[in-house]
C-alpha cells in the first residue's frame, strides 16, 4: 500500500491514541486534513485557531492522548500562538500541525511566509519539519518529546508538496517506552522515610505532574493509608476528594485561602511536594517553606530549575514508583493531634460560604448541586475563577479544567467543548465571565454544529471585575474596565442554542433542569451586581 507523508503522519497520531483534530482549513493543509480523516481522526471545524487549541486540550484531559491542532501557514499559525504558549505553561501534550511552502519557494516567495520554527521556539518543547524519507522517524520523535518528562506542545511543519508525496521507505514504528523509575535506596532516601515516620505534622502539596504521569490513584492511596493531609494546586484538585477529612482542597490564587493554608504549611515539620509544579501559584507562594527549619522532600518529573522554592532533597523521576519505594517499611504514627487540619477545613468553609441568597457563590453552588461527581467543569480567567476554584468541590481528578499557569481568557468554552467531544456521555459545564465569552463568541456556532448539550454559565456584571477590583484597591480611578451589556440569552437563541436569564437561585435551578440532555447547548446569563466579588476571595 502506497502511503503519502501525510498518511504516515496521520497513522502515527492515531496509533498514539489521538481521535480528534481541531482547526481551520487552508490550502496548505488539505492533504494533512484528509489523511487525518482517513486514519480515523474526527476533523472538527472551529471558528478560530485559539479556540481549536483549547478544544484539543479538552480532549487530552479526558483521554490522556495528545491533542491535535492544525492550522494553515502564516496567519493561521500566528492565530494559534496564545494557545500554544498556554499548552507549554500548562504542561499539555499538544501536536501542532502547520502547512508551509516548499524550500524551493522560500527563495523567492514571500506572501504569508515567515519562519514558523523561529516564531514558536520559546513556547514549544520542539519544532520539526518533515523531510522526505524520514517522516516516520520525525513524527515519532515529536510524539515522544510531547509526552515525556513534563509534557508540552510540539510543532510539526509540513511542506505542501511533501504532504502528498508517496514515501518509498516502509514506515517503521519507533516509539520509545520509558520505563518508570524509582529512587535508589540511598542514605538520603532512607532519611526521608525516617523523617516521615517521625513526623508529627506531615503535609503534602500536590501538583499537576501527578496528572501528567497519570498516577492519581497511587498518590491518593499512599496519603490516605498513612493519614497524611494534603493541599492541591487548582489543576490537582480532586486527587484526594476536596470534601475528605484529609483534604484542604485547592490553593494558589486566593489570599483568603492562603491565610488559612500557609500558616498550616509553616507549622508542618515534614512537607512532601508530590508532582508539585509552582507554575500555577501566585507570587505569595515563593519560598513559603524553609528547608533549614522544616524537612522538605520533593518528588518531581524534572529537575527543579524554577527557583520558586527549595527542598531538603529532590528526587527526579516517576512519582508512583517513588511513593511505592517510600512506602516500603514506612510507618506513620498519630499526626496533627491538635486537630489543626480539621480546624483549617472549618476556617476555609467559613471563608468561602456558598449559602448567599444570590451572587457568584450562589451560582456556583446551584451548578454544583446539579452536577454528578464525575461531571466536568471548565472555568475561565477572572474574578469568578478564583472564587469558583475555591468553592467547587472536586471528588475526582480531571473534573475542573482551566488555564491556571498562563491564566489566559477565553479558554473555558472551548475546553468544555473538547471535553464533551471526547466524553459525550459526561455532563459538562463552562463557567465564564461576560468579557471572556465575548472574546470567543464565534465558538458558540461551533458548539451548535457539534450538537452538544454543554451548559455555558456566564457571570454578567459588565466589568473586568478582577482588574476593576485591583484598580480600585490601588486607589486608581476607574479606567477601561467597564463595558456595555450584551443580551447573551438572545444571542444564544440566535446562534442555535437555548438562552436563559437568571437573577435568583430558583431561576438558576430551573435553567439547569434538563440542560445537560438533548442536542442543544444552554447558555445561562447569570446577572450579578457590580462589585459582587468584593471580599469573596
Amino acid at each position: 500500500m502506497s502511503l503519502t507523508a501525510a498518511d504516515i503522519l496521520a497513522q502515527r497520531l492515531f496509533e498514539a491514541g489521538c481521535r480528534h483534530a481541531f482547526g481551520i482549513p487552508g490550502g496548505e493543509v488539505l492533504s494533512v486534513m484528509h489523511a487525518l480523516d482517513h486514519a480515523g481522526l474526527e476533523i472538527v471545524l472551529t471558528r478560530h485557531e485559539n479556540g481549536a487549541g483549547f478544544m484539543a486540550e479538552g480532549t487530552y484531559h479526558r483521554t490522556g492522548a495528545p491533542g491535535v491542532l492544525f492550522a494553515t501557514l502564516g496567519p493561521g499559525m500566528a492565530n494559534a500562538y496564545n494557545v500554544i504558549a498556554n499548552a507549554y505553561q500548562e504542561r499539555v501534550p499538544l501536536v501542532f500541525l502547520t502547512g508551509r511552502v516548499d524550500d524551493l519557494d522560500t527563495a523567492s516567495y514571500t506572501h504569508q511566509v515567515f519562519d514558523h520554527v523561529k516564531a514558536l521556539e520559546p513556547v514549544v518543547k520542539g519544532s520539526f519539519t518533515l523531510v522526505d524519507g524520514a517522516v516516520d522517524r520525525i513524527v515519532d520523535k515529536a510524539l515522544s518529546l510531547a509526552q515525556s518528562g513534563r509534557p508540552g506542545p510540539v510543532h510539526i511543519d509540513v511542506p505542501i508538496s511533501l504532504a502528498a508525496r508517496v514515501q518509498e521507505n516502509t514506515p517503521k514504528l519507533w516509539q520509545p517506552i520509558y520505563l518508570p523509575t524509582a529512587p535508589a535506596e540511598s542514605p538520603e532516601f532512607k532519611l526521608v522515610r525516617e523523617q516521615i515516620s517521625q513526623s508529627k505534622r506531615p503535609l503534602a502539596v500536590l501538583g499537576l505532574e501527578i496528572l501528567s504521569e497519570g498516577c492519581e490513584a497511587e498518590v491518593k492511596e499512599f496519603l490516605l493509608k498513612h493519614g497524611i493531609p494534603s493541599v492541591a494546586t487548582y489543576k490537582a484538585k480532586g486527587i484526594v476528594p476536596d470534601d475528605h477529612a484529609l483534604s484542604l482542597g485547592g490553593a494558589g490564587l486566593s489570599p483568603k485561602a492562603d491565610k488559612v493554608v500557609l500558616p498550616l504549611i509553616e507549622q508542618s515539620d515534614c512537607l512532601l511536594l508530590i508532582g508539585y509544579d509552582p507554575i500555577e501559584m501566585r507570587h505569595g507562594w515563593q519560598d513559603v517553606w524553609q528547608p533549614g527549619k522544616q524537612f522538605v522532600a520533593e518528588f518531581t518529573l524534572e529537575p527543579n530549575l524554577h527557583g520558586m522554592h527549595r527542598a531538603s532533597y529532590t528526587f527526579t523521576g516517576s512519582i508512583a514508583p517513588a511513593l511505592a519505594a517510600l512506602d516500603n517499611g514506612l510507618t506513620v504514627g498519630p499526626v496533627w493531634e491538635g486537630n489543626e487540619v480539621s480546624a483549617a477545613k472549618s476556617d476555609l468553609s467559613t471563608a468561602f460560604p456558598s449559602d448567599e441568597d444570590w451572587g457568584p457563590a450562589a451560582i456556583v453552588d446551584e451548578v454544583r448541586n446539579a452536577m454528578p461527581d464525575h461531571g466536568v467543569a471548565s472555568v475561565d480567567s477572572g474574578a469568578h475563577r478564583i472564587l469558583q476554584s475555591q468553592l467547587w468541590v472536586c471528588r475526582e481528578p480531571h473534573t475542573l479544567i482551566q488555564s491556571s499557569a498562563l491564566c489566559t481568557m477565553g479558554c473555558a468554552l472551548p475546553l468544555a467543548m473538547g471535553a464533551k467531544v471526547a466524553s459525550p456521555d459526561i455532563p459538562v459545564v463552562a463557567f465564564t465571565g461576560d468579557a471572556g465569552l465575548e472574546m470567543i463568541l464565534g465558538e458558540l456556532s461551533t458548539l451548535r454544529d457539534l450538537k452538544l448539550p454543554v451548559v455555558v454559565v456566564v457571570f454578567v456584571d459588565r466589568s473586568l471585575a478582577l482588574i476593576e477590583l485591583k484598580q480600585r484597591g490601588s486607589g486608581r480611578e476607574n479606567l477601561a474596565v467597564d463595558f456595555g451589556g450584551t443580551d447573551f440569552a438572545a444571542l444564544a437563541d440566535a446562534m442555535g442554542g437555548k438562552g436563559v436569564n437568571a437573577s435568583s437561585r430558583a431561576e438558576m435551578a430551573a435553567a439547569l433542569d434538563g440542560a445537560f440532555e438533548g442536542d442543544k447547548f444552554t447558555l445561562i446569563a447569570a446577572h450579578i451586581d457590580r462589585e459582587a466579588y468584593d471580599g469573596k476571595f
